[in-house]
C-alpha cells in the first residue's frame, strides 16, 4: 500500500469535485407540472431561481390546488438537481469501491 499514491489520488479526486461542483453550479433544472402550467427552475445547488404559473391555474377558489402544484414542481426539480449530483459523484468515487452514500 503507497500512502503517498494514494494520498496524490485524494488530492486529485478533491480537485476533481471542486471542478465538478463549479460546473453543477452553472447549470439549471426545471421541472415542471399540470402540462406545463407550473415550472420551477433551480441551479446545480437545489437553491429554486424561478416560478411561473400560468394564470389558467390561479383561481381564488382553489388555491389548495395551487399549492399543491407548486410543491410538486419543487419536489420535482430539487430530485433533478440530487440525482445530478449523485451522478457526479459517482463518477468521481466509482473507481474507490465505497459503499452508495459514502461518497465525499
Amino acid at each position: 500500500m503507497d500512502i503517498q499514491k494514494m494520498m496524490q489520488q485524494v488530492q486529485q479526486m478533491q480537485s476533481q469535485m471542486k471542478k465538478s461542483q463549479a460546473e453543477l453550479s452553472t447549470k439549471n433544472f426545471e421541472a415542471s407540472v399540470a402540462g406545463g402550467k407550473v415550472v420551477v427552475t433551480a441551479n446545480g445547488h437545489g437553491d429554486i431561481q424561478a416560478v411561473k404559473i400560468a394564470k389558467e391555474v390561479v383561481d381564488p377558489e382553489d388555491v389548495d390546488l395551487l399549492q399543491d402544484l407548486v410543491l410538486s414542481a419543487i419536489q420535482q426539480v430539487q430530485k433533478r438537481v440530487k440525482d445530478s449530483q449523485a451522478e457526479e459523484m459517482g463518477k468521481l468515487t466509482g473507481g474507490l469501491g465505497l459503499p452508495p452514500g459514502m461518497g465525499f
